[in-house]
């Protein structure tokens, strides 16, 4: 069948922003505004669990108030298909933000126009960039007490990085909020009602435009008052993109048309050159039908963005695949749904056609899959569609083989797409069915939900036979363990949480090791020397091979290797995994008839368990950047707090009417901080986190967490 809509009029957004910036609401009355949707459902009205919005349809969500795992939803405007995917803004979440921002073609930053930019929205921006994701800023929540357009945007700027230029100014703010002026055409749009069917108001930009609306804050008339100097600003901006428009701009003094002005715009955005800002009120229904003009007219569509790079197995670049119906079948997996009646794997297409009832290659993992039904995703309901072209994000249903990450494509043609980067968990707990006689559905069920989130890691204590899982927080934990609830119909129980320290080495060894075995018939002999030095924190481990004249064959230097790799995962100090070091194989010996891969192996792992000791070991433990945001009477209590945990205070920022303190913690130090903070602040604070850095630990710390494992070991 004919493609519906052309690959030119696609948008591939995401929404992204901290937790409580607006997301879900604004995606809401995207749905309205677009048509999906003849009512509209506010956050803060699910939680007695009898309604929920269309993207947190989730019990832990509606519970919450929070967005916990991406949703896709489809709507079209002005004659454009938009695929929306609404992200989580909880540090614990961002892997859902991850595999999303690599899938999308561009990105809705929402900001709190009272916070500014926040800790998640800065992570959620490095993201972005790490994908070149093109993006634009919404102030959002500009009706609320302590609403600052022109504090967020110089946030933007100071705190990302970012060059931003206004498209959009504020006209007031708080309750005098009544919407915004158009840069590009020079209107101001004024709404004089907050009812989700209210029509804007044109008025024309005159001086006495804030007497007009009887708008008496200062500051919001001082803002009006510098119109002319933003447009100026978005003028020039736009015209270091468009040589003609610049000469007759320098010749004749003529402004550009509000065409070329959209063109340099969009330009902008999808080079980078600057990201524009707009703002509005998502819950007051002011400001979104721009937006979603803005998205069409600014966002990328798939052929505007770079094609997406094919790697070789080691995930080196070795070709790209254009986005083109014509090109051969390609598609990357970015979430896998499991539930009890099955899985759904989520997917972009980047090139090509596919039809259900094919067979196609998962050539990451060598895998045939048939593609029994494929679907488009509207949140949590499906709808069945023939095929899947170039530029769409659908769902295949109960494919067997296919994880996060996955390339699908053509058998033909087998290329594997550029992967994803997940986070490495930092908090760990056991894990256990509330009821014994649950003990292999609670395990199939576990199983099933760490192959839907690679932020997760299951494992089993092979010294007190425990399973452990681990994730990126106790919130995380605790959600996952919800979900076996809900999703599978198992109930677990969660030990306390564990934290993931490391180890490392503080100063270079060099060691010789000698294994030598002999009991009458075939020997064992291996002689390796190798010098360990610590690397800067994050650099992980490093093998080199600097043997000469042969005396360790060629063949059994990566059973060098593997005997590290295993080894180091089993340090010295407290059996934590060894990091940060680079181990030189430098020398040794072998005999022609007593060596082999496996002694080697084992040298190798002798070698490190002996040089390891003799190298300064110490103790590492994840270190949280923190942020608390409390009213300013309470400041100094949460300050001496912070240092009693052993905190590092970065500094101090206003957020409205509330201080936030920034600040370095270790993990260990911040489990049920939310309780203890509620407490000191009589529910008036709160926090967030995300991980920072590994750091060593005080040796009076370290000594305790060393006795406690040897004890439970």
């Amino acid at each position: 069948m004919p493609r519906t809509t052309p690959l030119s009029d696609i948008r591939n957004i995401g929404i992204i922003a901290h937790v409580d910036a607006g997301k879900t609401t604004t995606t809401e009355r995207i749905l309205y505004y677009t048509g999906r949707k003849h009512t509209i459902i506010d956050v803060h009205d699910t939680k007695d669990l009898k309604t929920s919005t269309t993207t947190d349809y989730m019990e832990q969500e509606q519970k919450r108030g929070i967005t916990i795992q991406s949703a896709a939803v489809s709507c079209f405007w002005n004659g454009k298909k938009i695929n929306l995917i609404d992200t989580p803004g909880h540090v614990d979440f961002t892997i859902e933000v991850n595999r999303s921002l690599r899938v999308l073609d561009g990105a809705v930053v929402v900001f709190d126009g009272v916070a500014g930019v926040e800790p998640q929205t800065e992570t959620n921006w490095r993201l972005a960039d790490n994908y070149k994701v093109p993006r634009m800023c919404y102030v959002n929540k500009m009706d609320r007490s302590g609403a600052n357009f022109r504090r967020t945007v110089q946030m933007v700027r100071d705190r990302l990085g970012a060059r931003p230029v206004c498209i959009q100014m504020p006209i007031g703010s708080e309750d005098n909020f009544f919407g915004h002026i158009d840069l590009v055409t020079m209107q101001a749009r004024v709404w004089f009602s907050d009812e989700k069917d209210s029509k804007w108001e044109e008025w024309p930009i005159t001086d006495d435009l804030a007497d007009k609306l009887k708008i008496s804050n200062a500051y919001d008339r001082e803002l009006l008052g510098q119109i002319s100097q933003y447009r100026t600003e978005l003028v020039d901006s736009c015209l270091e993109l468009d040589d003609a428009a610049m000469e007759a701009y320098l010749e004749s003094g003529e402004e550009p048309s509000v065409d070329t002005l959209r063109a340099c715009i969009r330009k902008a955005t999808i080079t980078g050159a600057f990201v524009p800002v707009l703002c509005g009120s998502s819950y007051k229904n002011k400001g979104v039908p721009q937006l979603l003009d803005a998205v069409v007219w600014y966002l990328p569509a798939p052929t505007d963005v770079e094609n997406i790079k094919t790697v070789d197995m080691d995930g080196n670049p070795v070709g790209e695949r254009k986005s083109s119906d014509d090109e051969p079948f390609s598609a990357l997996a970015f979430k896998v749904l499991n539930d009890k009646y099955g899985s759904l794997t989520f997917a972009r297409v980047y090139s090509g056609v596919v039809q259900k009832g094919v067979s196609l290659l998962n050539s990451t993992r060598g895998k045939r899959e048939r593609v029994g039904r494929i679907v488009e995703m509207f949140a949590k309901d499906t709808n069945d569609l023939e095929e899947a072209r170039a530029g769409d994000i659908v769902a295949f249903v109960s494919l067997q083989e296919t994880d996060t990450g996955d390339t699908l494509c053509d058998a033909n043609a087998p290329v594997v797409l550029e992967r994803m980067r997940f986070p490495d968990p930092v908090i760990s707990v056991s894990v256990e069915p509330k009821n014994r006689t649950d003990q292999d559905k609670f395990s199939v069920a576990l199983g099933k939900m760490v192959r839907a989130d690679p932020s997760l890691r299951l494992e089993t204590d092979m010294e007190t036979g425990q399973t452990i899982l681990r994730g990126m927080g106790e919130l995380h934990l605790e959600v996952t363990l919800d979900r076996l609830r809900t999703e599978f119909g198992v109930e677990g129980v969660m030990g306390r949480p564990q934290v993931a320290y490391r180890e490392t080495i503080t100063r270079p060894v060099s060691h010789v090791y000698t294994h030598k075995k002999q009991t009458g018939g075939a020997g064992q002999f291996a002689e390796v020397k190798i010098e360990f030095e610590p690397q800067e924190r994050g650099a992980g481990y490093k093998f080199v091979d600097q043997v000469v004249g042969g005396t360790v064959p060629r063949e059994y230097i990566p059973s060098v290797d593997k005997g590290l790799q295993v080894q180091k995962e089993d340090g010295v100090l407290a059996g934590y995994p060894t990091v940060d070091f680079k181990a030189t194989l430098v020398d040794g010996k072998y005999h022609d008839v007593d060596s082999n891969a496996l002694t080697f192996e084992i040298a190798a792992k002798a070698c490190f368990r002996e040089a390891i000791k003799l190298a300064g070991p110490v103790l590492l433990e994840p270190v949280m950047k923190v942020e608390v945001v409390v009213p300013e009477e309470y400041l100094g209590d949460v300050i001496g707090d912070v240092n009693r945990r052993r905190g590092t205070i970065l500094g101090q920022l206003e957020r409205g009417a509330n201080i936030a303190v920034e600040a370095h913690v270790p993990l260990s130090e911040m489990f049920g901080y939310i309780g203890h903070l509620r407490g000191m602040t009589s529910g008036r604070g709160s926090f967030s986190m995300e991980f920072s850095h590994y750091e060593p630990v005080p040796k009076n710390v370290a000594d305790e967490v060393i006795a406690k494992q040897g004890k439970a070991a």
